[in-house]
Parts: structure tokens; C-alpha cells; sequence
């Protein structure tokens, strides 16, 4: 075999996962726009000298360009050979991808080949990664989805987790899209991912499901936050068996307070959020409910907010959007310890 071998995407996906290491070698932000999953980043050229070569190749021509950026992407490879590489034994396997599968992944992908490692670079590069995620997320696999639902606080999403740690298939949409969906939903101090990389994470967790055991995901709306759900998994989602999950208000008072105890240490970030409500709800409820935030009555607010906005609005919008909500399996909650959560999940990876 030739090295370094020069495959395409829909060629490398069914050994995707037996890479040693997969290299970005685009710069850091393009990494962190969106990349492949397990990859990560070497840059042949960072933001910086990206600009700067080609500024070059606009004003003076490839020959000019060329001239400045080869010394760079030179010293760059040699660093990350140095500091990254240099103990990886002559069988280790990397792959290695660029925007296009050019100049950049080609220069590090001839350099390891000739070192003697067996370098596969992506042909197409991340384009081509890109393109083979798009086709798939417009044909996801066939899978075999159970949709946990329940109103706001009734503990959905630690449900899923525990769903999680005991083995089963669980597609956690709101951790991958870092919210909470609704218009309380947002974490502090972690953003959310762009569209790209969202999208990206919910193809690398499709395909790797076993379409002869379930799927559990929570009844999300089509966004999360500013991300859309690819439209033919929620499709796929609103069309599958459910699961009503039923909690007693006091319990999700409850929850909802530690879920949500930034809000708790903040209620001047809260009062901002509620604004969001205004047109809803009317100016004079708003300010009410700011008013019993800032003397610190929090429970006081979740529980209006629970009755007065978050379950008429699931009520209204689940059996129109889940169609077999109506016949939906039920299982309650007696209480919010993580005993009570486990014994629900368990009783739902059993059947």
C-alpha cells in the first residue's frame, strides 16, 4: 500500500471509528465551527497565518503566497510531530482532513507518510465529511424511538441520564444543544454549539445505535434553544410510542430549583429572561413575577410559572405534536432522589 492513501468520506466512514487519532488540520476556528467527532486539532496554519497567506494569494498570486506559508506550515507540522506524535509507534493509524483535502492535510498527510506512519487523508476534506452528514441526516436510520414526555420540571432529562448510565440507547438532545428548551433554558457560562457541530454530534450518535433496541429521547419542540432538529429526525420522533412521566407540582418545584439555582444566586438574569414573556403574559404579570424574584419568593415563581405558562403550553402542543401521546405509557415519579429515577429507568430499559 501507498501512503499517504487518499479516501473519501463515504470509503472512510465504515472504519472511522479504527483510526488511532483523527487530525484537524484546519485552523481553530474552523475547527471549532464544526469538525468530526473524536478529531482533534492540529493546525497547519492558525487563524492568523491563514489571513495573512492569503491576503497574499489575493494581492500577489499562489507563487508569493506559497513562498511565505510553506516555512510555516513546515514549522507548525514539526511541532505537532514533536510535542504530539513523536512517540506513536510505525503502526499508528492517524487520519488527517483539511477544508478541502488540499494543500494543508496534504502537507502533514506527505510528511507522516514519509516518516513511515500509515496516513490516510480524507479526500474532499471536511466538504466531504460535511455533504455525507447532510444526506444522512435527510434519511436518518430507522430506529426504534421512545419519546419521554412529561410537563416542565417532571424530570425528563435526569431520567435520560440515568437512562444513560444503566446501558440504555439515549439521545440526550438538550445536552448536545447545552439547553434547557425553553426561554429559561439557557446554561450559564456555556453557549451553545453552532448548528454545524450540533448536527454533527447527532449523526455520530445515530449511527452508532442498534436499530433492534430503543432509542429514548425527551419530546423536544423542532428548536432547542437558537438550534433547529434536523427535520426528518423529529419527524421520525413526533411519529414514535411515548412515555408520560408524571411528577406532583410540589416535586417539580422542587427540581426545577436545583436544575435552575443560577437563577436562585441571580434574579436579575431571571427577570431578563422573563421579559421574553411580556407579550404572553402582559407587562403587569411580568413585573409581579420580577417583584416576588427580587424579595427572593423563587419557589413562589416556579409555581406560577408552572401554572400559569409552562403546562398550559405543553398541554396545548403535545397531543398536536406527539400522535400517540394519547396512548402513552405512564410512569410516575414518586420523588426526585436519584433511587426514584433509577427504579423508572429501570423499569423502562426492562420492557
Amino acid at each position: 500500500m501507498k501512503y499517504p492513501e487518499v479516501l473519501g468520506f463515504d470509503a472512510i466512514l465504515a472504519q472511522l471509528d479504527s483510526f488511532d487519532t483523527i487530525i484537524d488540520a484546519r485552523s481553530e476556528s474552523e475547527y471549532a465551527h464544526d469538525h468530526i467527532p473524536g478529531a482533534i486539532n492540529c493546525p497547519v496554519l492558525n487563524d492568523e497565518e491563514r489571513i495573512r497567506v492569503g491576503t497574499l494569494y489575493k494581492q500577489q498570486g499562489a507563487f508569493e503566497a506559497k513562498k511565505v506559508g510553506a516555512p510555516i506550515v513546515a514549522a507548525n507540522i514539526a511541532r505537532h510531530i514533536e510535542t504530539l506524535f513523536a512517540d506513536k509507534p510505525r503502526e499508528w493509524r492517524p487520519l488527517v482532513y483539511c477544508w478541502r483535502g488540499g494543500n494543508r492535510s496534504g502537507s502533514m498527510a506527505h510528511i507522516m507518510a514519509r516518516i513511515g506512519w500509515p496516513v490516510v487523508q480524507l479526500e474532499g476534506g471536511y466538504k466531504n465529511y460535511r455533504a455525507h452528514v447532510s444526506t444522512a441526516l435527510e434519511d436518518p436510520p430507522a430506529l426504534s424511538w421512545r419519546v419521554i414526555c412529561g410537563t416542565t420540571g417532571s424530570g425528563k432529562s435526569r431520567l435520560l441520564e440515568t437512562l444513560h448510565g444503566i446501558g440504555a440507547q439515549v439521545l440526550d438532545l438538550e445536552k448536545l444543544a447545552a439547553h434547557r428548551g425553553s426561554v429559561l433554558g439557557h446554561l450559564p457560562h456555556e453557549p451553545q454549539p453552532t448548528q454545524k457541530w450540533f448536527e454533527s454530534q447527532i449523526w455520530d450518535q445515530l449511527r452508532r445505535f442498534d436499530p433492534s433496541k430503543p432509542v429514548f429521547v425527551e419530546s423536544e419542540s423542532k428548536k432547542v434553544g437558537n438550534l433547529r432538529v434536523p427535520g426528518l429526525v423529529m419527524e421520525r420522533m413526533r411519529a414514535a410510542p411515548c412515555i408520560a412521566l408524571n411528577l406532583s407540582r410540589p416535586n417539580r418545584v422542587r427540581l426545577l430549583m436545583q436544575d435552575y439555582e443560577h437563577f436562585c444566586a441571580d434574579p436579575a438574569t431571571l427577570n431578563g429572561q422573563l421579559e421574553h414573556l411580556v407579550q404572553l403574559h402582559g407587562r403587569a404579570r411580568i413585573e409581579a413575577w420580577q417583584g416576588l424574584a427580587n424579595n427572593g419568593a423563587m419557589a413562589e415563581v416556579v409555581d406560577q410559572l408552572l401554572e400559569e405558562h409552562y403546562d398550559p403550553a405543553y398541554l396545548r402542543s403535545i397531543d398536536r405534536n406527539f400522535v400517540q401521546y394519547p396512548q402513552a405509557q405512564a410512569l410516575a415519579l414518586d420523588d426526585i432522589a436519584p433511587e426514584d429515577f433509577l427504579r423508572a429507568a429501570r423499569t423502562l430499559h426492562s420492557t
